[in-house]
């Protein structure tokens, strides 16, 4: 229909504007800009599929080794994992939502967001203008059409006073003869009765783990707004977060739950039940929680999902530049460290992810090390950055 097509059509325009500023197309996985002429190292801000020398990765561990000497004392370590939440919540206070930029690669990188229908339609689309050249700067613009589609969609088929009670969307007769009760029954029991969790009737669901502000909520939503039968979750354990993602002028509840909660608390209850989400999205998450807790985390995470479900995950890499930057006394463990502000970060090795999403009983669909040179063209400052990028399916 219209929308899906204005929704596909939106979608490739506006993922060609980031970190490819030319007409090429960049290629999945990890991009195509390849560095093979070092005189021009500074034309661009982002080189793809850096190979280090191993002069370059001897150096790299020397430095880690260096800074990872003097370690934090245990009872300040204790505080920084006690008080992790009050951290955070600090952090996004300073910050809000302008600290991190919108993820707008994540259809690029992770097409599997998409339901699968949505995602042949976009290769359809893709494939039928292969010779178009696009005008990136448009982008903005052509995503907020297509917010606007997917707002009028809802107006449409539920009318301008519509209602969103535990992320089912009413109109306004509908939402009146659930208040209105005849025999003075609870209106929570009724609405319990009628639906047991938020986005109880979607076909496709996804969980966005340590939502923040909302950089990658908001281009997912404005994709999968207009797709009906789609649904949203996400959540933070820092309360200030996920109260920037509520009060945002693109959300709502229509479409997305947002809530706070603590992933490595394996008592505390989900909003929906286990094996009901089609994608998990877990990007610079884990690396914020104790090494210990990781495992767990991942094994909760992995009963979310329905069978065939997909994980997606992208979080920082051994050596990348942000570990080789820190000072002696920064250090918590190996390869682990606590930042200025008291967030911490640890830096993984695939294999690290490998065995622990093998654990958790899924399978590797993809595990890549991502290895790019960013630069700094006015200061002529060069930076090697060093991701892992994952995805790993739940056996049918």
């Amino acid at each position: 229909n219209f929308i899906t097509r204005l929704s596909a059509l939106c979608l490739r325009k506006s993922k060609m504007q980031q970190r490819h500023q030319s007409t090429r197309r960049p290629a999945v996985p990890l991009g195509s800009r390849i560095l093979t002429d070092p005189s021009k190292v500074f034309e661009h801000n982002m080189w793809d599929h850096m190979q280090w020398s191993q002069e370059e990765e001897e150096n790299a561990k020397e430095k880690a080794a260096e800074n990872s000497l003097v370690k934090v004392q245990w009872e300040d370590q204790d505080k920084y994992e006690r008080e992790a939440s009050k951290y955070w919540n600090e952090f996004y206070k300073t910050h809000k939502n302008r600290f991190f930029k919108d993820r707008n690669w994540l259809f690029l990188e992770f097409p599997e967001i998409l339901p699968e229908k949505m995602r042949e339609e976009l290769k359809t689309e893709e494939r039928s203008s292969e010779h178009t050249k696009i005008n990136s700067t448009n982008g903005f613009s052509h995503k907020n059409e297509m917010f606007e589609e997917g707002e009028k969609y809802w107006k449409k088929n539920y009318g301008g006073g519509s209602t969103s009670i535990q992320g089912h969307v009413y109109n306004e007769n509908q939402s009146k003869s659930l208040t209105d009760n005849p025999q003075g029954k609870n209106c929570g029991e009724e609405l319990g009765r009628l639906e047991s969790f938020p986005g109880s009737d979607a076909t496709y669901r996804i969980l966005e783990v340590g939502c923040g502000a909302g950089n990658s909520v908001f281009p997912i939503l404005k994709v999968l707004c207009s797709t009906p039968g789609t649904f949203l979750y996400c959540c933070d354990f820092a309360s200030g977060a996920v109260e920037l993602v509520k009060s945002h002028s693109s959300y709502n509840s229509a479409w997305c739950s947002a809530f706070v909660h603590d992933v490595c608390d394996d008592a505390l209850p989900y909003p929906f039940p286990d094996e009901i989400l089609d994608v998990i999205l877990l990007v610079f998450v884990l690396s914020t929680i104790h090494p210990d807790r990781m495992q767990g985390v991942v094994n909760r995470l992995a009963k979310l999902l329905k069978p065939g479900g997909m994980l997606l995950f992208r979080d920082y890499g051994r050596y990348d530049t942000a570990q080789l930057r820190f000072k002696k006394g920064h250090c918590l463990s190996e390869n682990f460290y606590v930042r200025g502000d008291g967030t911490r970060v640890y830096f993984f090795t695939k294999d690290e992810i490998w065995n622990m999403f093998n654990v958790a009983g899924l399978t590797e669909v993809q595990n890549l090390v991502d290895r790019r040179l960013q630069v700094n063209r006015k200061k002529k400052v060069k930076m090697q950055r060093v991701w892992i990028q994952s995805k790993f399916q739940k056996p049918l």
